[in-house]
């Protein structure tokens, strides 16, 4: 079933101001379900946040691309013959609000990378209902919509530890979920090790990463 439903014009002008701010654009002023995103071409990529089409970002750089598939890989290992599973985009996650069938669902996004541990969130089309760690890569293009909108997104799902790295200032800031809200964000250096902390198992490691990342990045 399509759910499409046209938000007043007045409010949907401000919504198109505010994320234009934020480097990311609506699609337009309609509330859109997964069941509209199914049907848009493949070539057009966007994300879904409660009804809102926000246009995806083009191709990320190499250095985006490289410390992404660092984190996946190192994640990946550290999970071996392990119940959680490690992905990087582009992977559908479906955060319903209730129960609602998949074709009704108004949130779909795709982190950079997400580890799940509950088997039964899998399914062909992806994942539906909060990963248990999401990590955003940052880029001028998206970092307000990753640092705000996404995280306050987050937060509100249930997504139990998330990442945002940095990689122009080389910095980690992780935010952790305590008494269902997000405390404190923890500020740490791309050197050393971090460990993930709702993942003991896994722990990135820094150092060779940020050698390769361009120095004028």
């Amino acid at each position: 079933m399509r759910c499409v439903m046209l938000f007043l014009i007045n409010t949907g002008l401000h919504e198109i101001r505010e994320e234009t701010d934020m480097g990311l654009a609506l699609k337009d002023t309609q509330h859109h379900c997964y069941g509209d995103y199914l049907t848009w071409p493949d070539d057009s990529r966007y994300e879904l946040i409660d009804g809102n089409a926000y246009a995806m970002a083009p191709a990320p750089d190499l250095a985006h691309q490289d410390v992404a598939g660092e984190i996946y890989l190192q994640a990946r290992l550290a999970l071996k013959d392990k119940p959680c599973r490690a992905f990087i985009a582009p992977v559908d996650v479906r955060l319903p609000k209730h129960n609602e069938a998949d074709e009704s669902i108004d949130t779909v996004v795709q982190p950079d990378v997400l580890v799940v541990c509950d088997s039964s969130k899998l399914d062909r089309r992806g994942v539906r209902g909060a990963p248990d760690w999401i990590v955003e890569v940052l880029s001028p293009s998206t970092a307000g919509h990753d640092q705000i909108k996404k995280r306050n997104l987050y937060e509100r799902h249930g997504v139990t530890e998330y990442w945002l790295i940095h990689p122009i200032d080389r910095l980690l800031t992780v935010y952790r979920l305590i008494d269902g809200e997000y405390g404190k964000p923890e500020l740490y250096e791309l050197n050393g090790e971090t460990q993930v902390s709702v993942l003991p198992d896994i722990v990135i490691r820094w150092d060779e990463l940020a050698a390769r990342l361009p120095v004028d990045y």
